[in-house]
């Protein structure tokens, strides 16, 4: 689809961190593009023949971007596929997507990369884009062809939802990386300090007898990957934080000039050990939910930079995998729908302005990924949302358009929800 007449989106609120953007104004689409964004577009007015939509008492932003979905095709369709996902997403404000390479056959070929972007293309209806895998099947041993792999379309190279054991397999990683520019994503967790525990290390585990994963299992691996990304001189990006002490590994690393970026999930934001309550296995992820203090500790954190990015980690799971014992059930939740949703949490309880908040889920991921996206600048693609910031609504996960249906805010109260969703200026979802 195409649009196929100009769109003016008039008497709204503006925000766009890129252009330090936050008042009344308008954003006017053309051909696709942004026209204009702010006072200036009310002022030029609508152009004739113009689509007018009034956006009294709404939020205009630039479309969300996620940094890390997984999303199941190829290989695992039962759970999730381009066409479901892309409908999830765009209902939750997310204009573009980064796919995780843990599909089957794993996301290590240029041809591969190449299928999934032609595959999202043809069924999502938003922008879809391949992370790939950091290593040859994902074992953690030979690294995979990161030039080719960027010329196919690959926005950055992905240990997946496991870490790089190996210290030299990291470094070779991000010595490679260095020649392209390209972004080496690690996910901190030492595999031997975790074990088979599988929530987090706390009273809360020993009262329900489960085996709890340390805090150290994050932060020691996170301090060893910072240190080899100031030797080899790379860009290192710390996936999923979880624990209280990381935020302060990452603003050492940045104070001394290290080029390093992390990501925490939206969950990890809102949510805490404690929601886990009886052995709720939807509460079960990976990085574990920590106490309230690591909560508390990541937000101050997304607030200051320390932490750069929100992410979904939407991770579709069959409800037989999730409805076993705590021990047994799978990992992950999905998050796309709820994803700004549950990001406006944090504004309405005076943590992070809506400025910050879009900057984190939006402006901050597209520049880190290098995406043509995350901003209303003029000519930039109109990949827009609209979004009523203080509607309040429950989410029944019987509604969630995702395949899978493993979300942890089933019967919880959101405040703010997404009315409009633009991709090149057509419109992908409308509530």
């Amino acid at each position: 689809m195409v649009q196929t007449r100009p769109l003016w989106l008039t008497n709204a609120r503006v925000v766009d961190p890129s252009q330090d953007l936050d008042g009344l104004g308008a954003v006017l689409m053309i051909d696709g593009r942004i026209a204009a964004a702010g006072p200036s577009a009310v002022n030029n007015g609508a152009p004739e023949g113009a689509e007018i939509v009034d956006c009294r008492g709404l939020v205009v932003a630039p479309g969300l971007v996620d940094l890390c979905a997984h999303v199941g095709e190829p290989g695992h369709e039962h759970r999730e596929t381009f066409a479901s996902a892309g409908r999830a997403a765009a209902a939750g404000g997310i204009t573009t997507l980064v796919a995780m390479p843990d599909t089957d056959p794993c996301i290590d070929d240029p041809a591969l990369v190449d299928f999934v972007a032609t595959r999202a293309r043809r069924t999502s209806v938003v922008r879809v884009r391949v992370m790939a895998a950091l290593t040859k099947g994902q074992e953690g041993n030979e690294l995979t062809e990161f030039g080719l792999l960027g010329e196919a379309g690959a926005v950055g190279f992905t240990s997946g939802r496991g870490a790089i054991a190996n210290a030299q397999v990291l470094r070779r990683a991000l010595t490679y990386a260095k020649d392209f520019g390209a972004l080496v994503c690690n996910r901190p967790e030492d595999a031997a300090l975790k074990g088979s525990a599988v929530m987090n290390l706390s009273e809360t585990a020993v009262r329900l007898g489960l085996q709890g994963i340390p805090a150290e299992a994050e932060t020691t691996m996170l301090a060893r990957d910072l240190r080899l990304a100031r030797l080899a001189g790379g860009r290192y990006h710390a996936s999923l934080l979880s624990a209280a002490e990381s935020p302060e590994l990452m603003a050492w690393a940045k104070d001394k000039g290290i080029a390093a970026t992390a990501s925490v999930s939206a969950a990890h934001l809102t949510l805490n050990e404690m929601d886990i309550g009886a052995y709720r296995t939807f509460f079960k992820l990976s990085p574990p939910l920590r106490a309230e203090a690591d909560r508390l500790a990541l937000v101050d954190a997304v607030k200051t930079g320390a932490i750069d990015v929100i992410v979904s980690n939407h991770d579709p799971q069959d409800v037989e995998t999730k409805r076993l014992p705590f021990a047994e059930a799978a990992d992950g939740a999905i998050g796309l729908e709820t994803f700004l949703a549950a990001g406006l949490r944090l504004l309405h309880d005076g943590s992070l302005t809506l400025p910050r908040l879009i900057e984190a889920m939006s402006t901050r991921p597209a520049e880190i990924a290098g995406l043509d996206a995350g901003t209303l600048k003029k000519d930039a693609p109109a990949d827009v949302i609209v979004f009523d910031p203080e509607e309040p609504w429950v989410l029944n996960a019987k509604d969630i358009l995702s395949k899978a249906k493993n979300t942890p805010y089933d019967g919880a109260r959101f405040t703010g929800r997404v009315r409009r969703t633009y991709v090149s200026g057509v419109p992908v979802f409308v509530r």
